[in-house]
């Protein structure tokens, strides 16, 4: 075990021992170092663990031996000191981290582009969170436009949600504007929820620590999954919709403009007459057979690139781990239409979080990751050696990934083609089963959702309706809601819910006790998946299909809270 370099720091005065404990504690956050960049966005590991040898047992021992961090961290978590900071040390605690969106000059392939940013108050991507720690962070727009940024995944009053409604336009353009909540704790992450800035990376990982990830002493590793086009996302829309850019740019603008539930339940005139042939629109041979004789539509986008930590394989990143060291991999598929299968090649993983949320390990070496989910991975290694991670495309023989690498160990270059891959399908959401699931009770809402849709016009529709022109569900505090999501077109949808986290009880009619998350796939031709959550948090809330292009074509509807202004 590797220990960090030791610093004495003169003790302070010692009073009772519930005071101690508060000092202490003040202390390991103030001085809490911050990791170095690995190339990407990478933590090289968590920065309690990293630094816990900076402290010592007691006073008398202060100028002698050190002692491991795996020793520090059982006494400190024994003693009550580490991670969570006393009641009073947080109300004390800090001003807001301070989170800017800017842009950045991206090369990939060779070629330069201009993307977006979201950068923490450690310089790196996004936000990492110790445990107790509140989500207090100030935005400050610096993309020189206008921005808005939501929390996905995480449970925040509506107004701090970062969805466009009338209520909470979007950011201009060197404005700052603040959060203050709770934090759930998982792996999460952040994304515009305006004028389709998702697709150009403004994305970024959220991750919120908990006591017993510190107790696994584990190596926490960050893999964020993009596609990339150095079209505009409004070229993109338009060589799906046969329009023009300026049309796909006023269609992202309408959808902005907040639900209307007056109006036909057909799509709006700025769809009239699309033809799916425009250059660059489909990708070709993505139609593929579903159990021997139905097809299916994959990959909307034909993309010039996926990206693993903002690398492709030409140039991946490396991170360096220690001889049999053990991992906890979080994957984060912040990809705007892409869904990939993680193969973890000779090694074998235990998922053991999805979306955030425990679940009874699952053991394997390949797992289907849909858009905006994500996996909590661990992986125990077996000795020196080069590990490659890599995220295969569905349907296609395109792949992205990073190497995990001991010291001094060859690293062979990886091709970014491979066997095609199938779809992504529900084959590891039937095995799942939350650690903590919902409390058993009757439903006091059921209602079935349909998904529809299709290639031309390319429109998606939640129950015949198209966003904006919408019907919201509408909500009560402390009910128990059903939803059974039908599909009926010949793609999958990954769908989520703003606000709320919600269990998987059922997938084609087939009970189970599934996993707690926020985004769920729900498979193409009849495909069908039912959801439980609890109406506990009152606003209004956004669920809709997370591939981007589908939202923006219809695939999207509210459910408020009886009480809540439209």
């Amino acid at each position: 075990m590797i220990r960090a370099a030791m610093r004495w720091r003169p003790p302070a005065p010692i009073s009772n021992s519930a005071t101690r404990k508060e000092e202490i504690a003040i202390m390991i956050d103030r001085d809490r170092p911050r990791h170095r960049e690995t190339g990407g966005i990478l933590p090289r590991r968590d920065a309690v663990l990293q630094q816990s040898s900076r402290l010592r047992r007691s006073r008398q021992t202060a100028m002698s031996k050190p002692f491991s961090r795996r020793d520090f961290l059982g006494a400190a978590l024994a003693a009550g000191v580490l991670p969570i900071l006393p009641v009073g040390a947080r109300a004390a605690s800090p001003s807001p981290k301070r989170l800017v969106a800017g842009t950045r000059t991206l090369e990939v392939n060779g070629r330069p582009a201009r993307v977006f940013r979201l950068v923490g108050p450690d310089g790196r991507p996004g936000i990492r969170l110790d445990p107790g720690d509140r989500f207090h962070v100030e935005l400050a727009n610096e993309t020189g436009s206008r921005t808005l940024v939501h929390w996905h995944g995480q449970l925040p009053p509506w107004t701090q949600d970062g969805f466009p409604w009338p209520q909470t336009p979007p950011i201009a353009n060197g404005a700052v504007q603040t959060y203050d909540y709770a934090p759930i704790p998982g792996t999460y992450w952040m994304h515009s929820h305006h004028d389709m800035q998702e697709q150009s990376l403004m994305t970024a990982p959220l991750i919120v620590h908990d006591v017993a990830e510190l107790r696994e002493d584990r190596q926490e590793i960050v893999l964020m999954l993009h596609d990339f086009t150095f079209r505009t996302p409004d070229e993109v829309l338009a060589g799906l919709t046969g329009t023009s850019a300026a049309t796909a740019q006023a269609m992202a603008r309408t959808v902005e403009s907040g639900p209307r539930e007056s109006g036909s339940n057909a799509p709006t005139q700025r769809m009239a007459g699309m033809a799916g042939g425009a250059p660059g629109a489909a990708m070709p041979g993505m139609a593929m057979s579903v159990q021997g004789h139905m097809r299916m539509d994959l990959n909307d986008v034909h993309y010039d690139a996926f990206l693993a930590n903002d690398r492709t394989l030409a140039d991946p990143e490396v991170v360096r781990v220690e001889r049999g060291g053990r991992i906890r991999l979080r994957v984060i598929n912040g990809a705007s239409s892409s869904q990939f299968w993680v193969d973890l090649g000779g090694l074998v993983g235990r998922v053991v979080a999805t979306d955030g949320h425990p679940v009874h390990p699952v053991a394997g070496s390949r797992f289907p990751i849909a858009m905006a989910q994500r996996l909590d991975i661990l992986i125990d290694l077996p000795g020196d050696g080069a590990f490659p991670i890599l995220a295969q495309l569905e349907g296609a023989d395109r792949q992205t990934g990073i190497v995990l690498a001991t010291a001094g160990a060859p690293i062979s270059r990886i091709a970014d083609a491979a066997e095609a891959a199938p779809p992504v399908d529900n084959s590891l959401e039937a095995r799942l089963t939350a650690v903590e699931p919902l409390p058993p009770r009757p439903a006091d809402i059921v209602r079935t959702i349909a998904l529809g849709g299709g290639m031309k016009p390319y429109a998606w529709s939640m129950n015949g309706e198209y966003w904006p022109q919408v019907t919201p569900l509408m909500l009560s505090k402390g009910q128990r809601v059903e939803i059974d999501l039908v599909n009926r077109t010949m793609m999958a949808h990954p769908i989520h819910l703003h606000g709320h986290v919600f269990q998987v009880i059922a997938i084609d009619g087939r009970p189970i006790q599934g996993a707690v998350r926020d985004t769920v796939l729900v498979g193409p031709t009849t495909g069908r998946v039912r959801i439980a959550f609890d109406a506990d948090n009152p606003g209004r809330w956004a669920f809709h299909c997370h591939n981007l292009y589908h939202m923006m074509t219809g695939m999207m509807m509210e459910f408020r809270y009886q009480g809540i202004a439209a």
